[in-house]
């Protein structure tokens, strides 16, 4: 009898999920990079409008990846991983494209809105064919690579930029390195698990299956909330890096878009490092605690008055970066802890939900404690953290160990 070879974490999936979730971190940053320069080029110079208009551009965009990432984790359960990985790559490689061509801020923010529709597919269908097609003890280790490769995708875009010094070439080379990938896809194989399940009549792609049963609403909110910190370091902290220097020590010329950079370089390391902490301690938790109390370390130097330079800003947004390298381990618990007919539902939505916390953040960030309740940046993001903190943890307490969990079952 033929023996049946194992798959290892260097299985063509892993390394084509790497590559596609490499080029959805690409246009996400790229967004956030060369938002202002794109804006000033397309005629809008006064603050006030820059201000709305770049408002404007990223709300779309995350009310793209909140409705595809609905839209793409029903299909992935319902007709297959790879008819999302297609589909995905293919809407997000045109937007970029068409975003590239951009006249107006309005052609801008729908472009961007198609974008966040097709990037939201990408993580989620990888990260499940990933899941499902590795051995249960190699998942963790599958995951990181896939994450911490792909993450690299921030640096690319900050190279491209800081090289062409041109918004609508970038936008051009997203598109086509997402082209290109689809031609890696064509070797990727669709999930075994999947094609077993969609031979029976089991309910598949059930987004209300979520909130249908009390045992499932707490996994799969406590999976969201896990996410928090991440998005509070790299969304505030570091975006606003500058405007918190001057708070800080005054004077300084810290860009943010180069500490975004760094910080993801960090997580990067981050994300691959915790891949093999999770395999060494045969746990998912406790790596997750472990980096838990590296953000909290990092938050504190960071409004510390060791903080007083531009050197140490920079250095502490790649610790920042570093200890909220656990987005790999955040999303492999997502797709862990649902059966085959809801994972890809769960993988594509909660990390697109808690993207779109950033929205809700800022909200308490800037709304409320700076603008309602007159607080400085300082102190209005330091409650902001805490608060984040505090609720991720308690998430973490009460979500369930998922390491070396047999995935071939079904929610009913």
């Amino acid at each position: 009898m033929k023996k049946t070879s194992t798959p290892t974490i260097f299985n063509v999936v892993v390394f084509v999920a790497a590559l596609g979730y490499f080029v959805d971190i690409y246009d996400l940053l790229l967004c956030t990079i060369v938002r202002e320069p794109s804006i000033h080029a397309l005629g809008v110079t006064e603050p006030a409008k820059v201000l709305s208009a770049s408002g404007k551009i990223i709300n779309l965009q995350m009310i793209g990846l909140l409705i595809g990432g609905i839209i793409w984790g029903m299909l992935g359960d319902k007709k297959g991983r790879l008819s999302v990985l297609f589909g995905s790559i293919i809407l997000y490689s045109v937007a970029n494209i068409v975003t590239g061509f951009a006249h107006t801020i309005d052609q801008y923010a729908w472009a961007r809105f198609a974008a966040g529709l097709g990037l939201a597919g990408e993580l989620g269908a990888g990260i499940t064919l990933v899941t499902e097609l590795l051995p249960k003890e190699k998942r963790g280790i599958g995951t990181s690579l896939v994450a911490g490769i792909g993450l690299s995708g921030a640096i690319a875009a900050w190279l491209v930029f800081h090289f062409t010094q041109q918004w609508r070439t970038c936008y051009f080379i997203g598109g086509g390195m997402g082209f290109m990938l689809l031609l890696l896809r064509i070797s990727v194989a669709e999930s075994g698990m999947f094609n077993q399940v969609k031979e029976t009549s089991v309910s598949r792609g059930n987004f209300f299956m979520f909130f249908n049963n009390g045992k499932r609403f707490k996994k799969y909110i406590t999976a969201i909330l896990l996410g928090l910190p991440t998005w509070f370091c790299i969304g505030i902290l570091i975006n606003y890096s500058n405007q918190f220097a001057t708070h800080l020590y005054g004077k300084n010329a810290i860009d943010s878009g180069t500490g975004i950079m760094f910080g993801y370089i960090a997580i990067s390391i981050g994300d691959i490092l915790i891949g093999f902490v999770s395999q060494w301690m045969k746990s998912r938790k406790k790596p997750l605690y472990l980096f838990y109390a590296f953000t909290i370390i990092s938050c504190i130097l960071f409004f510390s008055p060791l903080n007083n330079n531009d050197t140490t800003m920079y250095w502490l947004c790649a610790a920042l970066g570093f200890s909220t390298g656990f987005w790999a381990i955040f999303v492999t618990m997502g797709a862990e802890q649902f059966g085959t007919n809801l994972r890809a539902t769960a993988a594509t939505t909660i990390p697109n939900m808690v993207r779109g916390t950033l929205f809700l953040m800022n909200l308490l960030f800037i709304d409320l404690f700076k603008k309602s309740w007159g607080w400085d940046i300082v102190k209005s993001g330091i409650y902001t953290g805490i608060i984040a903190i505090v609720i991720g943890l308690i998430a973490v307490y009460f979500t369930e160990e998922t390491y070396g969990k047999d995935l071939n079952y079904i929610e009913q």
